[in-house]
């Protein structure tokens, strides 16, 4: 969010008006931290960043740096599940327009949706669900919940929101109830400047590190940044793939030839190696 509102992605007046699900701002929780600022941002000259990969292919292939070249499509659904609420115990099954039953249908839905395309060209999750009125004795009401789909290929994601609507419209009139499906926060693939994967793939072998181009399945900082100022974004092996949870786990050996790949590609930044990257790539 941050970097998005400061490369001019996203607006800021609207992202500090962002909630979460206790009602709290995002200006608000900055203002209780002292960390609500009023200055303009610096004018930034470049951008470096590090990562763990979140994914097994360094870790597979025995390779210290994933060269990271361009970001995957990302499209989101914010979809709304209305249903009747009524008593749990009191009301027929027959009567009942139960909007948690038609989410449950619908979450699996979006994790089915990769099968229609190969291995690996989709991924799919929903993780976020929020209902009403969240009682025992209630049947729900209302379900809000956030799907997300991601690939290499903008048709892929095209393709699977296109199925998911008509699944989903069926579901409604199947269940009488009502679902709204909002698209949002779409990201488009973006390409790092091929002087900086140069920049950074000389580097590796200088340093005597193993490498590959690679893309970033997820959002990070250098994805917004790269649209202000030549950015370079480097992976390190991640075991087991795993990220966002407390099992994520990088080696002290990776994590250190990272250190020293980050300082050496920054050093040279840092003396203009990316000067003009920005007049020559259009990405950048």
């Amino acid at each position: 969010m941050g970097s998005s509102v400061y490369a001019g992605l996203l607006p800021r007046d609207r992202m500090l008006e962002v909630r979460d699900l206790q009602g709290t701002t995002v200006s608000q929780a900055l203002e209780s931290i002292g960390y609500l600022g009023t200055a303009e941002g610096p004018e930034a000259a470049g951008y470096a960043e590090i990562h763990i990969e979140q994914g097994r292919i360094l870790e597979r292939e025995g390779l210290a740096i994933g060269l990271v070249d361009s970001s995957w499509h990302t499209q989101k659904l914010d979809i709304e599940v209305l249903g009747e609420q009524s008593h749990t115990g009191a009301t027929a099954m027959a009567d009942r327009h139960d909007a948690l039953v038609a989410a449950s249908k619908i979450i699996l839905m979006v994790h089915d949706v990769t099968e229609d395309f190969a291995e690996e060209a989709l991924v799919s999750s929903v993780g976020q669900l929020t209902l009403e009125p969240n009682s025992p004795i209630v049947v729900a009401r209302r379900v809000h919940l956030v799907a997300d789909l991601r690939s290499a290929d903008p048709g892929i994601v095209d393709a699977a929101r296109a199925k998911l609507l008509r699944d989903i419209d069926a579901l409604a009139r199947e269940h009488d109830i009502k679902v709204n499906v909002r698209d949002f926060d779409i990201r488009p693939i973006r390409r790092f400047p091929e002087a900086g994967l140069e920049l950074a793939r000389k580097t590796a072998a200088d340093l005597g590190l193993s490498s590959r181009l690679i893309q970033t399945m997820a959002g990070h900082d250098s994805v917004a940044m790269n649209t202000v100022a030549p950015s370079v974004m480097l992976f390190i092996p991640s075991v087991d793939g795993v990220s966002h949870c407390e099992r994520e786990f990088s080696t002290d050996e990776d994590m250190v030839a990272g250190v020293e790949m980050l300082t050496a590609v920054a050093r040279q930044m840092v003396h203009g190696a990316l000067a003009d990257a920005a007049a020559r790539d259009p990405q950048a």
